[in-house]
């Protein structure tokens, strides 16, 4: 007799396949089940975020032709550095008191310097600085105090005047954080998986034995007969029985 504890459980892809299938509207339930739980996590439970960005165009103004070139090159070697000192507390500390005079702005200088993100595309004299918040006007208040305090800093820290205000920032209602459809998306996606993931491990558990040839083939044991389904609703069945020699018989209820 074969030793049914060293078996390996062999897992049948068509199986698996026909217990998805069973169970889809299970799954599809789970999957809707999932959806609403993103919606309503996104709607009552994550705060929304709002940026609102400002343009600064880094050119100086040359006095002839000749000297053009020279001087856009200076200015694209100094945009890195800007870049840095934007975020620096030279320039946000300043910004900090007065957001917090004109804004009631409740961060530090450690929530307002996360919140900025300064970016410049390449061989490109504009430097955009983004900011984030959880009021709209307020990120287009910071956004627009930082170019102010900036340019006015920048003469005094490198001498030169090459900085201009191109865009100002502008208050956009419409939330960057978080991205409702991408939330919807991966709860839709998630309960799915569960649902799935329900069924194929309800499948695999199932020790119901759904033919002889189990019992014969992989238990190697002796198949006595089968045992039919009985009436449940009249709880009665036939037994015949033959009395002597006669060829009749009799049926009973039991």
């Amino acid at each position: 007799m074969k030793d049914n504890t060293s078996q390996e459980t062999v897992i049948d892809l068509s199986q698996i396949i026909k217990a998805l299938k069973d169970d889809l509207a299970k799954i599809i339930a789970w999957a809707v089940a999932g959806l609403l739980v993103a919606i309503v996590v996104v709607t009552f439970f994550i705060t929304p975020k709002y940026s609102a960005t400002i343009d600064l165009l880094v050119n100086q103004k040359a006095d002839n032709t000749a000297t053009q070139y020279t001087a856009q090159q200076a200015d694209l070697q100094a945009i890195n550095t800007y870049q840095d000192v934007l975020k620096k507390s030279v320039i946000l500390t300043p910004v900090l008191k007065q957001v917090r005079k004109t804004d009631n702005y409740k961060g530090n200088l450690g929530s307002l310097q996360s919140s900025v993100t300064v970016s410049n595309t390449t061989n490109s004299q504009v430097v955009s600085v983004t900011v984030e918040d959880t009021n709209a006007y307020t990120a287009a208040d910071i956004a627009n105090t930082i170019g102010d305090v900036f340019t006015e800093k920048i003469k005094k820290m490198m001498k030169v005047d090459n900085v201009t205000i191109v865009t100002k920032a502008k208050a956009n209602t419409n939330a960057t954080f978080p991205n409702k459809k991408l939330f919807a998306a991966v709860g839709l996606v998630i309960g799915a998986l569960i649902g799935m993931a329900i069924a194929v491990i309800k499948e695999l558990t199932n020790t119901t034995v759904k033919d002889s040839d189990f019992l014969t083939d992989d238990l190697e044991l002796v198949n006595l007969g089968t045992v039919y389904h009985m009436d449940s609703e009249r709880n009665l069945f036939n037994v015949s029985s033959i009395k002597g020699s006669e060829d009749t018989s009799s049926n009973r209820r039991v």
